[in-house]
């Protein structure tokens, strides 16, 4: 009965958004970062092949750091009823013992 409760409770929802925009807003930080340092460090690299290989690494951490926040998001999506619902559980309970 509590696992139903849970499944449908309108925090869960409100929740998986607030995670899910956040984690967006972490990847749009992590890209303007890298875009930020690189154009502030090209000057000082010396040759071209420095320069191409740095971006190409620069872009591989970016692309496995933008798929693992997207794979975490997918996973959260998908699990979001029971590992919100964990949560919530043991936030209400608190509030209860809180008020006793």
């Amino acid at each position: 009965m509590q696992k139903q409760i849970l499944h449908d409770d309108p925090r869960i929802g409100k929740l998986f958004s607030g995670d899910r925009n956040w984690s967006f807003v972490a990847v749009i930080v992590l890209w303007a970062l890298y875009a930020f340092v690189f154009y502030e460090v090209k000057n000082y690299l010396g040759t071209p092949e420095v320069t191409w290989t740095l971006a190409a690494f620069g872009a591989l951490v970016l692309l496995f750091n933008t798929a693992a926040i997207l794979a975490m998001v997918a996973h959260l999506s998908e699990e979001r009823s029971e590992i919100y619902g964990l949560d919530l559980h043991y936030v209400d309970l608190a509030k209860k013992k809180s008020r006793n």
